[in-house]
């Protein structure tokens, strides 16, 4: 059993040991690259939705040099549907950083792993944790969580200065720990107690191994603490999506590499209903007037995107393609990488209306 007189950090790893999730894919491996993809992964993600996607990523990737030299669209296929897709492109620039600098090794040294793209510090010290058994604090969203509880910080956890006292505190519990630390279940330890125990709106103060000395607990403010950050009204925006099927391809365009769905194939989208006609008219020509569809809205985490799809069928053969544009056939569609919105209009859409 975890003794209450023993420093924070040990308990946390013994009750990892004996308490923490034991059977997620990535653990019982020291292999680094296996250990930074699901790093990266569980980014703004939970770790539930993150494991299909995890297994895909490495059966299709199942090394840093194979994502390095894999072809961009196929990276960006794989991930669709986890949603922020920087993560995704500094995911393969990281890999072919590794490949071309470090020659496919991850290094070792936490300072060096931050650096490479896509890498934080809290990440870094996480991958130099569980691959190499480095001594590093880390700050992921469910440890400030657990700190903010633990030590009674007050203030947005997301602002700098609650961050610098977060990390202040994480760094304070690892000098205190003793030196036969057992730093994986330690690391495992911090985001299990914020996935398990030490959770957003029911924490289980009663399965908590900081439960003695937790200020929070002792102050009755765990539903107060973390500070709720300020909510702000979230913007809603407008799109029109055109969907234009010729000889049983659909147009698609290449999405800009910054911004929403970054680097993806999408479809043509306008901002005015004069935009998308005038369209019509220039790559369908005597194909007449696009069809509406049902409307249905898309949830980003700073705003609400409204998507009203029209489809036009165009005769004859497609006008050759103009550069970042592919007419795609629509049993190919489901091999790109498709935001998960459009790939759930086109797989809807043409699943219920194939003989």
């Amino acid at each position: 059993m975890t003794s209450e007189t023993d420093g924070a950090a040990r308990r946390i790893a013994r009750w990892q040991q004996r308490a923490g999730r034991h059977h997620l894919p990535w653990q019982g491996t020291r292999d680094p690259y296996r250990i930074w993809l699901s790093e990266i992964m569980l980014q703004q993600t939970q770790a539930a939705t993150v494991i299909p996607y995890y297994e895909r990523f490495l059966a299709a990737f199942p090394d840093v040099r194979a994502l390095a030299d894999a072809p961009a669209d196929a990276v960006m296929h794989a991930w669709a549907g986890l949603g922020y897709y920087a993560r995704a492109r500094n995911l393969q620039r990281c890999a072919q950083t590794v490949r071309d600098r470090h020659g496919c090794r991850f290094p070792e040294d936490p300072e060096a792993l931050a650096e490479l793209p896509g890498i934080g510090p809290s990440t870094a010290a996480a991958i130099a944790a569980f691959a190499f058994g480095a001594r590093r604090p880390i700050l992921d969203g469910n440890v400030r969580r657990v700190l903010a509880r633990y030590f009674a910080v007050e203030g947005d956890p997301a602002s700098s200065a609650v961050v610098r006292r977060l990390w202040d505190h994480a760094h304070a519990l690892l000098a205190d720990a003793p030196p036969d630390l057992d730093m994986r279940a330690y690391t495992q330890g911090q985001m299990d107690l914020g996935a398990m125990v030490c959770t957003r709106r029911k924490p289980d103060c009663a399965r908590c191994p900081l439960a003695a000395d937790c200020q929070a607990r002792l102050q009755g403010r765990q539903h107060e603490l973390p500070s709720p950050r300020a909510r702000r009204a979230r913007p809603e925006r407008d799109g029109l999506m055109l969907i234009l099927e010729c000889a049983g391809r659909i147009l698609l365009r290449k999405r800009p590499p910054t911004g929403i769905w970054g680097g993806l194939w999408s479809l043509p989208q306008f901002e005015t209903s004069a935009e998308l006609r005038a369209a019509c008219a220039a790559l369908a020509p005597g194909a007449g007037a696009p069809v509406a569809l049902a409307a249905f809205d898309h949830e980003f985490t700073h705003f609400r995107l409204r998507i009203a799809p029209w489809r036009l069928h165009c005769r004859g053969e497609p006008t050759p393609p103009a550069p970042g544009e592919a007419w795609t056939p629509v049993a190919e569609l489901d091999r790109l990488g498709l935001p998960a919105p459009v790939a759930r209009l086109l797989v809807g859409l043409y699943t219920a209306t194939r003989p």
